[in-house]
């Protein structure tokens, strides 16, 4: 008897090893894509310059968990939105992302970016409807604080924002340039 049962058990790890058993797992993920992998497709999509291919992807990745458990998570959809000139949208996602995280700065800054570019032609900057973080926060961050402070319209200024990149490291750096260059953009654009 325990000689046949230990044959039994070689045989279910010969099979469970077989090729024709990973072919078969390999064909289901490609099927059934998780949404972590949905979603980091679709910020190499963006980071190759084909949005819309991105926001598919986000798209996908939301509606994989039909329960909207991923929607409140999915900012790089609303970036995708802003660049795709779907300002409406992007709003509706950065502000469904600050209800479930209301310290995000980075949302809040899109989300007035969006604003401003759905109010074109108008002169209303900072825009009306604009979010703010909760009474008494603020980001520990210099550039972040600098870039929000801007963007609402609360007394910094682009000048601010250079001089806060030059004074901190890299990464300083790189974001007072990326949000100056969106600032740019959106006051141009009203």
């Amino acid at each position: 008897h325990h000689h046949h049962h230990h044959h039994h058990g070689s045989v279910i790890s010969i099979n469970s090893g077989s090729s024709s058993s990973s072919i078969k797992t390999s064909l289901n993920a490609a099927i059934f894509e998780t949404p972590r992998t949905l979603v980091n497709k679709g910020m190499q999509s963006f980071q190759n310059y084909d949005v819309p291919t991105s926001l598919a992807y986000f798209d996908k990745a939301d509606a994989a968990l039909p329960d909207g458990s991923l929607k409140p998570y999915l900012w790089q959809r609303g970036i995708s939105y802003y660049y795709l000139d779907r300002f409406q949208e992007g709003s509706d996602q950065f502000r469904l992302d600050v209800s479930v995280n209301p310290l995000d700065v980075e949302e809040i800054v899109w989300d007035i970016a969006c604003l401003a570019r759905m109010n074109n032609g108008g002169d209303e900057f900072p825009p009306e409807r604009r979010m703010a973080l909760p009474e008494g926060r603020k980001d520990r961050r210099r550039i972040m604080g600098t870039v929000y402070s801007l963007f609402r319209g609360d007394g910094m200024m682009e000048y601010d924002l250079r001089k806060a990149g030059h004074e901190g490291n890299v990464s300083d750096e790189f974001y007072s340039l990326f949000y100056l260059g969106l600032y740019c953009e959106v006051r141009n654009e009203t």
